[in-house]
């Protein structure tokens, strides 16, 4: 069995490791590339903590900044071990999306304690920011990386949907989805996804997805990979 990732190739790792744990073969194809924001100094001085909405995002400021003091509020699990293997020692996972990052800093964080720095893209799910103000709290957005979107697939996955060696495929954003359904149908290849099981991260990312045809089409029980790859265990 072989299954195709589709993010970019530091966060597709992890998942690739638990994959080929389960004897599958993976297939990397990463349809974002980050790339850092040039001419960006950060100041962690006046910040209470740090939000972080992605794995990119921490690392982007691990590479600006040595301060590794300050408290960690992190989306999800994924991003929550990138900020410890970081070295960052406070931390603290919300195990799931914007809104449930939102709450936990609602539960955790006295706004009146200082500002919060997010550590953030050019684009980001959700909206943080107008999220946290509206409860009182002052967020600073610091663009830090971007996530530039493939223009095309390689002829290595080109041949493998030609020759249907593929049998997952994971997608874990909705821009991930949708730049793949784009660049599959631009390539003429959405009739070789009929035996493909796609798995989505969330409802977005799955929304995406019924643009094409799949064997079938999954979705996680909740925004994390361990969810996502529970759905995947169903139907193994």
């Amino acid at each position: 069995m072989r299954a195709l990732v589709t993010r970019p190739r530091e966060d597709s790792e992890a998942v690739a490791r638990a994959l080929e744990s389960r004897g599958i073969t993976v297939m990397i194809e990463p349809l974002l590339e980050i790339q850092p924001v040039d001419g960006v100094s950060v100041d962690t001085g006046t910040a209470q903590g740090i939000l972080v909405t992605s794995a990119n995002g921490i690392r982007a400021l691990a590479r600006l900044s040595p301060d590794r003091t300050l408290p960690v509020w992190a989306v999800g699990d994924a991003s929550a071990r990138v900020a410890r293997e970081l070295g960052y020692v406070r931390v603290e996972s919300a195990g799931g999306d914007v809104d449930t990052l939102a709450a936990l800093v609602m539960a955790r964080v006295d706004p009146a304690e200082g500002e919060l720095l997010h550590a953030a893209g050019t684009v980001n799910a959700g909206d943080l920011g107008a999220a946290l103000a509206a409860a009182g709290y002052r967020v600073r957005r610091q663009v830090l990386y971007r996530a530039v979107t493939a223009t095309g697939i390689s002829s290595d996955l080109r041949h493998a949907l030609e020759q249907g060696t593929i049998d997952l495929a994971l997608f874990f954003s909705p821009r991930t989805a949708r730049t793949f359904v784009r660049l599959v149908t631009a390539a003429d290849l959405k009739g070789s996804l009929a035996a493909v099981a796609a798995y989505g991260l969330s409802a977005n990312v799955t929304a995406e997805l019924t643009l094409l045809s799949w064997r079938a089409l999954r979705q996680a029980a909740e925004p994390t990979q361990a969810a996502l790859l529970a759905a995947l265990d169903h139907d193994l």
